[in-house]
């Protein structure tokens, strides 16, 4: 498996028409056609286009051939048949255009006429049948007579063969920015205006003419508090702009605050994982803030539409059971205990759209398909229990560890084999490329690929490395059965013939089909594409690293799959939550409505067998010959940051043999002597010094890219220009515009371990300073030791507060509405 992938396209054959040969049509050599790659023939409106423009890209065969034998039928020299011959052609070539038209016409009604006179005579039965028909009635007659008909009238001709289009140059995909959309220069001017009258920061005034959008300046006129919408706004600081503004009609009791003030608890409620708050923990928060009514500002907030309150029955385990009904009162039914919900409009759709989405994923998938038999033959080895479960059921959940994830990958070759559309999709490009890998080798070693593997061609080899998408966005085939593309049972798309055995090629689409990372899934950039109606053109969706599902994220997810697929969330649910809001993974774990498969399969090595007892509570010794797990113990801060920096430069390549580029430093924030930023000054400063005249960047700093908020892609910087900071993040090349390199932009040797999650490094140097002792949670500590593959480096400096985080201090619980509403959908499986 090659990963250079220059190497790559080299090795891909050419079987299309050479540039610039026969067949060739105008911008043969660019990245024309069809997504995949493919290139319908051209028609006469294509080639004229191509003759006007000489800019689009033409058919590989029948290009300006077929329309000039177009043009020719319709002129009277076609008809050299007619006997006019070759006197007649050229004296027709000597008359004016209208005297040519006429004679066209005279020609066409003399055919005509002939026609119609050898029609009116008598016509022997089967005297003017050719080809197939005629072979079909001389078949019958002969069987009338006695006689054997033809072997070759009952068998398909063998279809002639095609010639495949032109391998397209293939470009990189890129990353998109989460840059806001333009604001008017004026919009931003007037709220620039009003931010200096009120004493706030002029620098906010694009963000809030984007976020308030239009009539943003008269909106902060009318209620100052908007203010609190824009991120990293707090109260007290949309309170001194208030007062600046407002004067004297300015006050804590303002009704406009209360609401303001509600809806900002509810979004900083949302970035700590909650989907709602209870009532009663929303009103203490508000009296905290200075609200004197707490009801009184959500009412405000209700009444605006901002937020919605829900009443959900409390029937989780431990509630108080419901009231016996009362004789005397007469009623069918007692009245059940509920909690009152108050939560942001879009989270709370967002949460019902997936019990929606889920309930019918559970429902929809037919009883009797014929092939239980066929599962039933797959399900062998450490996957049989998950095969199984799969078989027979819409939704199945799979917990396990990083070693785990070889059941979900025969499960993928499984469902391949049997012809069924597979997609998977991995938290990370890390997470993809890893799994991809595994899948090649689960293929490679049981043979069940229809074909050659796509994931073992030469073009998967750069992808391998990169985690880069194989090719050019899918997504835009004609789908099932269209003539230029045909299914390969594995989830993938290849051209009919290629000259590789079953119509594959080197770096084809199946990988880049087959496991995608869940953002590119959902943006279209990877998978399978999708249908006419939207769903995605999958039977089989396995979501690997499933507790990073957020409820937004998870909700399309459950809304893209089309009725009778099968959903596997798979994930490890000692890792940390989802950034996003939302605990789907542990919520439908919870509900148990759906089948569970725990994985036997255990993590190997020191590492794994660390973070094990880890995942149950427990810090043991573990022996380490070979240096897996070194601790490394600290006084201070000072040192912590020293020692990491010679781990990372010294000491792991010298005595691991692992480089620096393959070592992540993982710490709990991002603040303090010993968070990210310290850490990365201190790291750059030994590894890539420069003077950051980029923001702080130069060429070949590692850096962590953050396109939207929870998600994070390691890259590097390139170069910086007019156009921004250019990136090379997972393979592809990002481009980040100067005025947002701050806020998405940061070095990346050292992480935070939910920045983390979802990647694996050879080495991990995990820093423990004194100061965030606080912070360390089981979880945490689970998430940031599993990050290692090879060797894991403890900078120790927390004491007691390791063994005592790992065994005391779970996971923050989050308020969400999920398990009532699926209650309410799917019965529990028992």
């Amino acid at each position: 498996m090659t990963t250079d992938p220059a190497a790559a396209e080299e090795t891909e054959p050419v079987t299309g028409p050479e540039p610039g040969g026969p067949g060739a049509g105008p911008g043969a050599e660019d990245d024309g056609g069809s997504a995949d790659g493919s290139r319908a023939p051209a028609g006469p409106e294509d080639e004229a286009a191509a003759g006007a423009t000489d800019a689009d890209t033409g058919s590989g065969e029948g290009g300006a051939s077929e329309s000039e034998s177009e043009s020719e039928s319709a002129g009277p020299a076609a008809d050299s048949a007619s006997g006019d011959g070759t006197a007649a052609a050229d004296a027709t070539a000597q008359l004016s255009e209208a005297e040519a038209e006429l004679a066209a016409q005279r020609e066409l009604r003399e055919r005509i006429e002939r026609r119609k006179a050898e029609k009116a005579g008598p016509v022997q039965a089967g005297a003017r049948l050719s080809g197939k028909a005629a072979d079909l009635l001389a078949a019958v007659r002969a069987v009338e007579s006695g006689g054997k008909p033809p072997a070759s009238v009952f068998t398909e001709p063998e279809p002639a063969p095609r010639r495949s289009a032109p391998e397209p140059v293939r470009q990189p995909q890129v990353m998109p920015s989460a840059t806001p959309a333009p604001v008017a220069s004026e919009a931003v001017d007037t709220v620039r205006a009003v931010l200096v009258e009120g004493g706030a920061p002029e620098a906010l005034a694009a963000q809030v003419a984007a976020v308030l959008g239009e009539g943003a300046d008269a909106q902060l006129r009318e209620n100052p508090w908007q203010l609190l919408r824009v991120a990293g706004v707090r109260p007290e600081q949309a309170d001194g702009f208030a007062r600046a503004l407002l004067g004297a009609e300015c006050g804590p009791d303002d009704e406009r605050r209360g609401g303001a003030v509600t809806v900002w608890l509810l979004e900083q409620a949302a970035l700590a994982g909650h989907t709602a708050l209870e009532s009663q923990a929303l009103h203490a928060a508000l009296a905290q803030r200075s609200v004197p009514d707490p009801e009184a500002a959500v009412q405000s907030a209700l009444a605006e539409g901002d937020a919605l309150v829900f009443q959900d029955a409390l029937d989780e385990p431990g509630a108080p059971p419901a009231p016996a009904p009362s004789e005397e009162d007469g009623e069918g039914e007692a009245e059940r205990p509920v909690r009152v919900l108050i939560g942001l409009e879009r989270y709370a759709l967002a949460e019902e759209s997936l019990a929606d989405g889920l309930a019918r994923v559970v429902n929809s998938l037919p009883k009797e398909d014929g092939s239980a038999a066929d599962w039933e033959s797959a399900a062998t080895g450490s996957a049989a229990e998950l095969i199984r479960a799969v078989a027979g059921h819409g939704l199945v959940l799979h917990t396990g560890g990083e070693a785990s994830r070889a059941e979900p990958a025969a499960l993928a070759a499984t469902a391949r084999s049997l012809g069924l559309r597979v997609c998977a999709a991995a938290h990370t490009p890390d997470g993809r490329r890893r799994f991809a890998a595994l899948l090649a080798t689960v293929e490679g070693a049981r043979g069940t690929a229809s074909g050659p593997d796509p994931l073992s061609s030469p073009g998967f080899g750069a992808a391998d490395e990169t985690g880069a998408p194989d090719g050019p966005p899918h997504g835009t085939d004609d789908g099932p059965g269209s003539p230029a593309r045909t299914h390969d049972g594995a989830g993938g798309t290849h051209g009919g013939t290629s000259g590789q055995p079953g119509g594959g090629q080197p770096g084809d689409a199946g990988t880049h089909d087959t496991v995608t990372t869940v953002a590119g899934l959902l943006a279209g950039t990877e998978g399978p594409g999708r249908d006419t109606d939207g769903m995605l053109r999958t039977d089989l969706l396995i979501v690997l690293d499933a507790p990073q599902l957020d409820v937004e994220s998870a909700a399309m997810l459950a809304e893209s799959l089309p009725d009778g697929a099968r959903l596997v969330l798979s994930g490890d649910p000692g890792v940390l939550w989802s950034a996003g809001p939302g605990r789907v993974f542990a919520d439908l774990l919870a509900a148990r409505a759906c089948p569970q498969v725990a994985s036997r399969t255990p993590d190997p090595g020191p590492i794994g067998e660390l973070v094990s007892g880890i995942g149950i509570g427990e810090l043991n010794q573990v022996a380490a010959p070979g240096k897996e797990v070194v601790i490394v113990p600290v006084r201070d801060a000072g040192e912590a940051v020293h020692r990491t920096v010679q781990l990372i430069a010294d000491s792991v390549p010298r005595a691991i043999g692992i480089p620096a580029e393959q070592t992540q430093v993982i710490t709990p924030g991002h603040g303090g002597a010993v968070g990210t930023r310290a850490l990365n000054t201190a790291l750059k400063e030994r590894l890539n010094p420069g003077p950051g005249r980029f923001g702080g960047f130069d060429p070949g700093d590692r850096i962590a890219y953050s396109p939207a908020p929870g998600r994070t892609v390691p890259g590097r910087v390139v170069k910086a220009d007019a156009d921004g900071l250019h990136l090379e993040c997972a393979g592809a090349p990002v481009v980040v515009p100067k005025e947002r390199v701050e806020q998405t932009v940061r070095h990346g040797w050292a992480l935070t371990a939910h920045q983390a999650v979802g990647a694996r490094w050879p080495a991990v140097v995990v820093v423990l300073p004194g100061d965030a002792a606080q912070a360390l949670t089981r979880p945490w500590i689970y998430t940031a030791f599993g990050r290692a593959e090879q060797h894991l480096s403890v900078v120790h400096g927390v004491d007691q507060a390791l063994p005592r985080a790992v065994a005391e201090v779970a996971a923050k619980p989050r308020t969400t509405r999920l398990p009532a509403l699926l209650r309410a959908q799917v019965p529990a499986a028992g």
